[in-house]
């Protein structure tokens, strides 16, 4: 069974890299310019210490417990590896101090107290030589105001962002976000890349655009996304499981 699951990820892992470089091809991009993030919430350890090996670097979670396990047990399996993790979910302040320990990103930053929170969870890790650098962050923008994806609007985005960047324990380094269902992604993320834009005018550090998932990435890389979020089309259907 190992041998054919391994087998069953090269091959999705194939098709998704072959979906990105035609997409970056038809943008007038070079596919290198734009990075896999390989969404594996609810996926076994051994499943990403796979992915590790055919290439992927870097993983992205949305379970805060679920993560902290997963990326022991990576390290146990593939510890001569280097896995960057990603949080990409919704975050509780709570949680925070937890994220800190693992994640070299938080992708969905919506709110200037989960970056106080985030902050003060970095510097704390920082302190005790559990991290060499500031946590990186990406704003998450909403297109709709959907509170049940997250986000900020664009009349948020400057004061979210200021704050982040006044975070010694953080490095502000781009903006996320999520096409809302039903919408037209073109209108969609049209709209993320020109808060992108009025990201990077005020704040140059800020260039990364998360955006595009299984279902849209051709159309976020169009619209200037450096990095996509994918799930489904990696790794397959997943089981719902709840933290």
């Amino acid at each position: 069974m190992h041998g054919e699951r391994r087998h069953e990820l090269a091959r999705r892992l194939r098709a998704v890299r072959e979906r990105i470089d035609a997409a970056c091809v038809a943008a007038g991009r070079v596919p290198g310019d734009v990075s896999l993030l390989a969404v594996t919430k609810t996926v076994p350890a051994a499943d990403v210490a796979v992915l590790l090996d055919l290439g992927l670097t870097t993983f992205g979670e949305n379970r805060v417990q679920e993560a902290g396990a997963k990326v022991a047990e990576v390290a146990q399996l593939s510890p001569a590896a280097a896995p960057r993790w990603h949080f990409v979910g919704g975050l509780q302040r709570n949680k925070a101090k937890a994220v800190a320990r693992w994640a070299d990103r938080v992708e969905s930053v919506d709110s200037q107290r989960l970056a106080e929170a985030l902050d003060v969870a970095a510097r704390r890790e920082q302190d005790t030589g559990g991290r060499l650098v500031p946590l990186s962050v990406l704003v998450q923008y909403s297109v709709d105001g959907d509170p049940q994806r997250g986000g900020v609007s664009r009349d948020q985005l400057g004061p979210l962002a200021e704050r982040v960047a006044s975070c010694a324990g953080l490095q502000l380094t781009g903006l996320m976000a999520v096409a809302p269902l039903g919408a037209d992604p073109d209108v969609a993320f049209a709209d993320v890349a020109a808060a992108a834009a009025w990201l990077r005018a005020r704040f140059p550090q800020a260039s990364t655009l998360s955006a595009g998932m299984s279902g849209d990435l051709e159309v976020a890389i169009r619209h200037g996304s450096d990095v996509v979020r994918v799930g489904t089309a990696l790794v397959g259907e997943r089981r719902i499981t709840s933290e």
